[in-house]
């Protein structure tokens, strides 16, 4: 696919930058990381963001960064181990807000910003599959394909999407650059902003979709831009960003 086709089969949005976790704080008493109210954020500055989800026990879509709910919620458990009504009742972030499902998001956002969704496949039970039929299902409410990009750092999960349907990004840091060689069987790679300065991964621009993830601060952005399509950023102003 050329790097041309590929551009005209996403929101432009997204080239306008993407809220890490949705539009949140620092301070995550307020807006909390992958939260409702993150989303909402992001929907109201009219900016693109990212997401997380995972597998519950009963096969349920929540949206979480971490498999282990001791950071965001102050209380130890892991998602994939339990069910999403125990979740719902004894889980709350650091807000007092709910763990929303990827359901949930979607039916508030309504396609008003685009959505990139990262699949977390569960290494103990390899449940890759799984995750990424579940997440297909789940897409069927959108009507506009370009609103939604796919990443992840398993393969094993994107390659269960066809190309025609999502743009696909594959996740690359320095800790799995091996993936990296894996490029070629998708639209995009999304890369750790600190492997820019490698020249091999400052080509790749050309015939792929380039993401890179996630930078703090205006002057990592404008030492990248050129290397990147899109950038994935946390902490900046987001009218900034988009007038980049």
């Amino acid at each position: 696919m050329k790097k041309s086709e590929i551009l005209n089969r996403i929101n432009p949005l997204f080239l306008k930058g993407v809220a890490h976790r949705g539009l949140h704080d620092r301070e995550y008493e307020k807006i909390c990381e992958n939260s409702m109210s993150a989303f909402k954020n992001a929907r109201d500055h009219k900016v693109a963001f990212e997401l997380d989800v995972h597998l519950t026990k009963d096969k349920k879509l929540l949206v979480c960064h971490d498999s282990n709910l001791k950071r965001v919620t102050g209380k130890e458990g892991e998602i994939e181990l339990l069910t999403l009504k125990e979740l719902k009742e004894n889980y709350r972030l650091l807000n007092g807000e709910e763990l929303p499902t990827l359901e949930e998001v979607l039916e508030e956002i309504k396609e008003e910003v685009p959505i990139v969704i990262e699949l977390k496949g569960y290494s103990p039970t390899k449940n890759y599959k799984e995750l990424a039929l579940k997440v297909h299902k789940a897409l069927e409410v959108i009507k506009d394909k370009r609103n939604i990009i796919l990443i992840s750092f398993q393969p094993q999960c994107l390659v269960h999407f066809k190309k025609e349907e999502y743009i696909r990004s594959l996740l690359v840091c320095k800790e799995s650059a091996w993936v990296f060689a894996l490029r070629h069987f998708f639209e995009g790679v999304d890369l750790d902003w600190v492997l820019f300065k490698e020249e091999k991964y400052q080509k790749v621009k050309k015939d792929k979709l380039i993401m890179c993830w996630t930078l703090e601060n205006e002057n990592d952005i404008n030492e990248i831009k050129d290397y990147a399509d899109s950038i994935t950023y946390q902490y900046v102003d987001p009218d900034w960003m988009k007038n980049l």
